[in-house]
């Protein structure tokens, strides 16, 4: 493979995480020494910054500051949800980054993102080969959903896995402080992996963990559920459930459809926009037992907590 010189383009796509930064400043900074990059340039909110021309130059900003972002969380670059369509049925995005590239003599590209964002590499390389103009695209691995292809872990899962098991033992006593009877339903995020979820196993290991863990991976039956979780509150007078904000029943329609009409709401990448199923499964729940119930929503909180982050995750995102 020959040498290439020219310059550097990084970009985030998808939701955050705790060290997506990370990440991006182990790009930024490996780039900046690098002899080969003539420049070093960041996509502002993604790809949709590079097509729209919005670039910061990373060789104009503060060294120091730029080390913050080793442990600064969220996406420091500016994220998207932009998919890009098949060069085969829309060329247009793919001229533009062509000429983007052109235009600053861009060799390299890196994406820090998830799923879709190694999917939006794989576009753009396929369509700079099939051009004839040399680059290396590069993607760079983040969800906090640790299903990215060809990871054994991957960067931001540590850090949130770590946020949910801290929270279910928090959870755990606040809910054993009354003589009352009480039930506790969190959501946590997971379309259809259930690696975060299961997580919450990991504050078992002190004891303190929750009863009934819910995964996207297996089938959800309500009846049996119900069952469940009767049994455990009339022999402890407590329970605590993880559910996956993916779960499903045998048909695969999401069980947070039950309670609202997800089929309309889509994200930018095309996927169902889901939540509401905690305050769902504990409205249910209520109604089987008269309990006193509480749905609790982990939603954004889980992604960026930077105060729990995982130091391993740190240090691995800025390597990787």
């Amino acid at each position: 493979m020959n040498v290439l010189k020219g310059a550097a383009v990084i970009g985030q796509s998808g939701g955050p995480t705790s060290v997506i930064n990370a990440s991006a400043y182990g790009c930024i900074k490996t780039a900046l020494e690098n002899e080969n990059i003539t420049k070093v340039y960041g996509m502002c909110n993604g790809i949709k910054g590079l097509l729209d021309d919005k670039l910061f130059v990373m060789d104009e900003e503060d060294p120091a500051e730029l080390a913050l972002m080793r442990t600064t969380p969220s996406s420091a670059l500016g994220s998207c949800r932009y998919k890009l369509k098949d060069s085969s049925v829309d060329e247009t995005d793919y001229k533009r980054i062509l000429e983007i590239f052109k235009k600053y003599n861009i060799r390299y590209f890196f994406y820090n993102g998830g799923n879709d964002s190694m999917d939006t590499c794989n576009k753009v390389s396929k369509y700079m080969l099939s051009h004839g103009y040399e680059c290396r695209v590069m993607g760079i691995p983040k969800t906090i959903d640790n299903d990215l292809a060809g990871t054994d872990h991957c960067p931001g899962y540590a850090s949130a896995a770590k946020y949910i098991a801290t929270s279910l033992m928090e959870i755990y006593h606040d809910a054993r402080v009354y003589d009352t009877g009480m039930i506790t339903v969190v959501e946590i995020m997971g379309r259809n992996a259930g690696w975060l979820t299961a997580a919450a196993s990991l504050a078992c290991y002190k004891g303190q963990g929750p009863d009934l863990i819910y995964c996207p991976e297996n089938d959800f039956d309500m009846v049996s559920f119900m069952e469940k979780v009767k049994k455990i509150y009339a022999a402890n007078g407590k329970c605590i459930i993880a559910v996956s904000e993916g779960i499903h029943d045998k048909d695969g329609k999401y069980i947070s459809e039950y309670g609202n009409d997800l089929s309309n709401a889509r994200d930018g990448f095309g996927h169902a926009q889901l939540g509401g199923l905690a305050a769902y499964l504990a409205n249910e729940i209520k109604k089987e037992t008269g309990a006193k119930v509480r749905g609790i929503e982990l939603s954004l909180l889980q992604r960026c907590a930077a105060h729990c982050a995982s130091l391993t995750d740190i240090n691995e995102s800025f390597n990787a």
